[in-house]
């Protein structure tokens, strides 16, 4: 039986490869002829934080006859000021570079047991400049977008919006007619690259580059974002659109951050709580908070009387040796029989738990439909990266959220202001409210969610046509 070979190129980051190696799994499942190559780019350090280790737990995990991962030499990243000026058009640069190599590794990597015929190359959303490798070599190319459906029709909205005015987003614009929301779009919650003009260049290039591969492949279910994926599946102009997700990883909990003992005891403690009762706060690596807001949100907790899991991120070089020395004085006494303030928490583990209640959360998309999946609502925190538009999707056109903040922004000169403990405080008891509507809908989505893997859903359908596609191909 000939082998058939898939190769994938992620984008350098722990949340991307994970996804990616997910979609990898359900694959090779449909099919015993194909096999799947990952070719590995490592970025700089301090992003390089993870890849290891998660490659190495894969291997040991996972059927290492038909998938490989493959690590590239390192490049000379591009120079500082690019990095100073976008941190999105960066590691678009980044990427880039390494065409040649990517080239080569496709050409000159043979299995050991067999010469399998490539049929396609499946590139992230950061790696549309891989669509030409693709060219030479003759071979399709797909997109896998680890993101959402709605942040997709986003980034194929930069060009409409380009022909119009020529320039990158102000905050102070009017609010926009994006075809993949169901709502106007208020100018304030875009990504923050969306207002630097060489971020929002970068993303309008790999936007209109998405429009030559031959199928896109979303990390989504189609009833959940059933608005954003019909803007894309009626899009005359795109290639065939398909819905893969929800792709989560549940092993990687367990060998990750914290010992043994602490993340036992972390879910021995919510064994012992009432169900749906706890408030979980994580705002993911790099949500890391200053001492005045991590007291407002201390405060907010103390008042609000709820029992809560509270993943609090410090710098390597924090200059407090202890969170007494952050924290009210004596909060983590008061509270020590209602909460836990830990560092890193076991996400997926904690939200699948039949005490959690509630998610604050960043509304990073792993983050998101690990909740979502889990039947657990969100508060809106977001931090960086496209999730101010997540979370205006989640609360406006999703109604699976409670609004905290849309427009927080965590880096750069926009800095957000403190959030007061009151307005928390207020956040946290609507969504603890068992009456309120949210809660149900995100357990009966959740259900949804679910159903769409399982045999005859809509994701184990969207999946089974793409594996029919690239074997007629």
């Amino acid at each position: 039986m000939s082998k058939l070979e898939l190769v994938f190129v992620p984008a350098p980051a722990v949340g991307h490869l994970v996804s990616t190696c997910k979609f990898a799994e359900n694959l090779l499942s449909k099919d015993q002829r194909l096999c799947i190559t990952i070719l590995i780019i490592r970025p700089p350090a301090p992003w390089d934080a993870g890849i290891d280790a998660y490659i190495k737990r894969s291997y040991s995990t996972r059927e290492g006859s038909r998938i490989r991962y493959i690590t590239l030499p390192q490049v000379e990243p591009p120079s500082s000021d690019k990095l100073e000026k976008s941190l999105e058009n960066y590691f678009s640069l980044l990427i880039a570079s390494y065409r040649p190599l990517v080239k080569e590794a496709i050409i000159s990597n043979k299995w050991p047991d067999s010469d399998p015929k490539t049929i396609g190359l499946v590139i992230d959303m950061f790696c549309s400049s891989m669509i030409d490798v693709a060219s030479e070599l003759g071979i399709p190319s797909y997109l896998f977008f680890t993101s959402g459906a709605g942040f997709l029709g986003f980034l194929f909205y930069l060009s409409v919006w380009h022909e119009k005015f020529g320039r990158e987003f102000n905050k102070s614009d009017a609010d926009l007619k994006i075809a993949a929301y169901a709502n106007p779009v208020p100018s304030k919650v875009l990504p923050t690259f969306a207002y630097n003009k060489e971020g929002y260049n970068s993303f309008r290039e790999h936007g209109i580059r998405f429009k030559e591969t031959k199928g896109i492949l979303i990390n989504t279910v189609a009833e959940f974002e059933n608005h954003a994926v019909n803007a894309l599946v009626s899009n005359s102009e795109l290639p065939p659109v398909y819905t893969v997700g929800f792709l989560l990883d549940f092993e990687g909990q367990k060998t990750k951050g914290n010992s043994n003992i602490e993340h036992e005891e972390i879910m021995k403690w919510l064994d012992q709580q009432s169900p749906s009762s706890v408030l979980f706060l994580c705002f993911g690596s790099s949500g890391i908070f200053e001492p005045p807001q991590l007291i407002e949100m201390a405060i907010a907790l103390e008042q609000s009387g709820v029992r809560f899991l509270w993943s609090i991120r410090r710098p390597v070089d924090d200059e407090y040796a202890k969170l007494e020395e952050i924290l009210p004085e004596g909060f983590l006494e008061r509270t020590k029989k209602k909460g836990i303030v830990c560092g890193w928490a076991p996400q997926v583990n904690i939200l699948a738990h039949k005490a959690t209640g509630a998610f604050v959360s960043h509304c990073g998309w792993n983050s998101t439909i690990e909740s979502l999946w889990h039947g657990v609502p969100i508060v809106t925190w977001p931090l960086y990266a496209e999730q101010q538009i997540n979370a205006f999707q989640l609360v406006r056109d999703l109604e699976m959220a409670v609004e905290l903040r849309l427009d927080y922004r965590m880096r750069g000169s926009d800095r957000g202001e403190i959030v007061k403990a009151e307005e928390m405080e207020k956040a946290i008891r609507c969504i603890m409210d068992s009456e309120n509507p949210v809660r149900k809908r995100v357990k009966d989505l959740g259900e949804i969610c679910r159903n769409a893997l399982m045999e005859g859903g809509s994701s184990f359908n969207s999946i089974e046509r793409f594996v029919q596609t690239i074997l007629d191909s």
